[in-house]
């Protein structure tokens, strides 16, 4: 899969965050720009049906978010190969979105935005000065002002991952858990700083609970994969893998990976 179609997955996933943050003009103009690559993009039929069953799970989502419903209230109707007419129908709701957003809502929102950017530049300045705990202070209130935000303490605690604080790193994405349980690729960033700081019986917990919630997601296994290299242990590295290859039999990377584990399986 390309890199442009992995990034049309990670739209259509950024979906019901986005919603739950009041975002529906982002969130519709993600699964618009995901529909979009889907037609650009080649896809085997495997590929295609997991990307069909992803829009039906997203189009669901948008019918069931309240507020959009409010802006919007036709029902967006969707079927497997009917992607042409869908990608027209998201267009036309974010005419009607774009619409109801008033200049000055706009304006608000792009002052806030700001604002957060420059806090999180501040931030940023602090631990890079040595001064964690006052880095601490600034984010912490910062989300106190966006409490729904998931994606915020996603970027904080990759501020502090950078510098190598990979305790204060995993707090704050705990905490982004919290907020969003379903959120995948929280489970993936808290295994690659458990990982990091040697707690791999941690690190494959997290990776498990993601792959319960995911087993379509072959970078997922490659990650995991990544995790049993470093535990050594080398046929669930095998496992993974293979796994992941399964999903994407042209993941090169995956490849050399398995051909490692069975090497050091002898």
């Amino acid at each position: 899969m390309s890199g442009e179609l992995t990034n049309a997955r990670k739209k259509l996933a950024s979906v019901p965050s986005l919603l739950k943050q009041q975002k529906a003009m982002a969130a519709v103009q993600s699964a618009y720009d995901a529909v979009l690559a889907m037609l650009k993009g080649s896809l085997m039929k495997a590929e295609r049906e997991e990307f069909q069953e992803l829009l039906d799970s997203t189009v669901h989502i948008l019918n069931s978010d309240k507020k959009l419903r409010e802006d919007y209230p036709l029902i967006i109707n969707y079927a497997p190969g009917e992607e042409k007419a869908l990608l027209e129908t998201l267009r036309e709701i974010l005419q009607e979105l774009q619409k109801n957003v008033s200049a000055g809502a706009q304006q608000l929102l792009e002052a806030m935005e700001k604002r957060k950017r420059e806090q999180l530049e501040k931030g940023q300045a602090l631990i890079e000065e040595n001064n964690v705990s006052e880095a601490q202070k600034l984010f912490n209130a910062l989300i106190k002002e966006f409490k729904d935000d998931t994606e915020l303490r996603a970027e904080i605690a990759d501020k502090f991952i950078k510098s190598g604080l990979y305790n204060e790193a995993l707090e704050y994405l705990e905490d982004a858990l919290k907020n969003d349980p379903n959120a995948i690729f929280l489970y993936n960033r808290i295994g690659i700083v458990l990982r990091k700081m040697k707690d791999f019986e941690a690190a494959e917990k997290y990776y498990l609970r993601a792959l319960k919630i995911n087993n379509k997601d072959e970078y997922l296994y490659f990650n995991t994969g990544r995790l049993y290299y470093d535990w050594k242990k080398w046929d669930r590295m095998a496992k993974a893998a293979q796994k992941a290859l399964a999903i994407n039999p042209n993941f090169a990377e995956a490849e050399k990976m398995l051909k490692f584990a069975q090497k050091k399986m002898g």
